[in-house]
């Protein structure tokens, strides 16, 4: 389900405009509503489902998916599935993305 629903947000997600971004666009909003209503399900995607592409988008809104989720679980699994997208993540700073979200639990 979170698989078939960011992937049709995620070309959205591309025309977005991120300078924007606490404006607190709808579709942003969404994709929030969306990782944090189940954070177990949502874990199970980034372990199994989520592409570099998905995963740098997500990095977006970590910080809000753990302050509403208090989740270390998720906080571990970002840590772990950062190891294999290691382009992604030094393109977009993946490790400064991270450590801000831990800094909600």
């Amino acid at each position: 389900m979170i698989k078939d629903e960011f992937a049709k947000s995620e070309a959205e997600l591309e025309v977005t405009d991120m300078n924007n971004y606490y404006v607190r666009d709808p579709l942003i909003v969404k994709e929030i509503e969306l990782f944090t209503k189940d954070i177990k399900a949502t874990i199970e995607f980034v372990k199994n489902d989520c592409t570099a592409s998905q995963f740098s988008w997500m990095s977006e809104v970590w910080d809000e998916i753990v302050e509403k989720t208090k989740s270390k679980e998720f906080v571990d699994c970002i840590k772990e599935t950062a190891k294999k997208f290691p382009e992604e993540c030094e393109k977009f700073n993946i490790a400064g993305s991270i450590e801000s979200a831990e800094g909600y639990l």
